[in-house]
């Protein structure tokens, strides 16, 4: 028979906000809210077809998004991946510089391999790291 466990909130003994999970094989243990994305988001061109902790999309320019965050994170160090789709094309994303990546948002850009920047028929991305 299987057990069922429903709440509302979870807490730490020790620490509120820390929460520990034992991992794979039993020997070691991870923190629960250090693994969680704390944003993500589909964006179809330039609408976000679903979200977590994205207030809007910025189309800055040709092949540049900028994702803004409801919750800032701490820092500007978190960790950040992000994929895309250009139809027909083999494109790349990746962060402008570490200048548009900051505490409220990130700035994707999109190029397509051997040319040049391009707008992208899908957006992916997620953030790892510490809510302020």
């Amino acid at each position: 028979m299987a057990s069922l466990l429903k709440v509302d909130a979870l807490t730490g003994v020790t620490t509120a906000g820390s929460i520990s999970v034992t991992g794979e094989g039993n020997s070691t243990t991870t923190n629960l809210q250090q693994g969680l994305a704390k944003v993500w988001c589909s964006v179809d061109v330039t609408t976000v077809d679903d979200s977590l902790n994205i207030s809007s999309l910025t189309d800055t320019a040709t092949g540049k998004a900028t994702m803004n965050y409801s919750n800032n994170m701490a820092s500007s160090h978190y960790g950040l991946t992000m994929n895309c789709a250009i139809q027909s094309q083999v494109p790349t994303c990746y962060p402008q510089d570490n200048s548009f990546i900051t505490t409220s948002a990130h700035r994707i850009v999109t190029y397509i391999i051997g040319g040049s920047v391009a707008d992208a028929e899908y957006l992916g991305s997620q953030v790892t790291g510490d809510l302020a």
